[in-house]
């Protein structure tokens, strides 16, 4: 028995089985990115453009420096970019090719991303734009951007006379 009604999207063997085949797509009618788009059904132009949607990247802070880790997979430090423009912001960008199509092969399912993406951060002032580090290890850049050190203030101690 089936828990979402025939008319969510056609008939569903079984909610709980992982393996179903027939899974219920709330996006299909809508132009997103989605897992169940079939590559001759999608628009060239867009799904090169998913890149840009699907890089994901996290900013944290430390107290020594602002790290960033995106998650490239499949890419070589060559097919990266990694820049400091002068209104303090860090820009990402790369392309990731599509893969060669033989007029031979059937395609069911395309998901992976391709195209040219550009993610940009705009740095906090205490960011030292002249030390940034980059480095790419297993399909994950990590960019980190040391911090000024906080000049603590002077405290000097006043004798009280009297």
């Amino acid at each position: 028995m089936s828990l979402i009604p025939s008319w969510f999207g056609g008939r569903r063997s079984n909610v709980f089985d992982p393996f179903s085949l027939d899974l219920w797509d709330p996006f299909k009618d809508f132009p997103l990115p989605s897992s169940s788009l079939v590559a001759s059904n999608f628009p060239q132009t867009f799904r090169e453009n998913t890149a840009f949607v699907n890089t994901r990247i996290d900013w944290k802070e430390t107290p020594e420096a602002h790290v960033f880790k995106a998650d490239l997979p499949g890419l070589k430090k060559e097919e990266v970019k990694v820049q400091i423009e002068d209104d303090r912001v860090l820009q990402i960008s790369g392309e990731r090719n599509v893969e060669k199509e033989d007029k031979n092969d059937t395609w069911h399912r395309v998901e992976r991303s391709s195209g040219k993406f550009m993610r940009r951060f705009r740095l906090p002032e205490n960011a030292r734009l002249d030390q940034v580090k980059a480095s790419m290890e297993n399909g994950v850049l990590t960019v980190s951007v040391p911090k000024v050190e906080e000049k603590k203030p002077e405290v000097k101690a006043i004798e009280i006379s009297g």
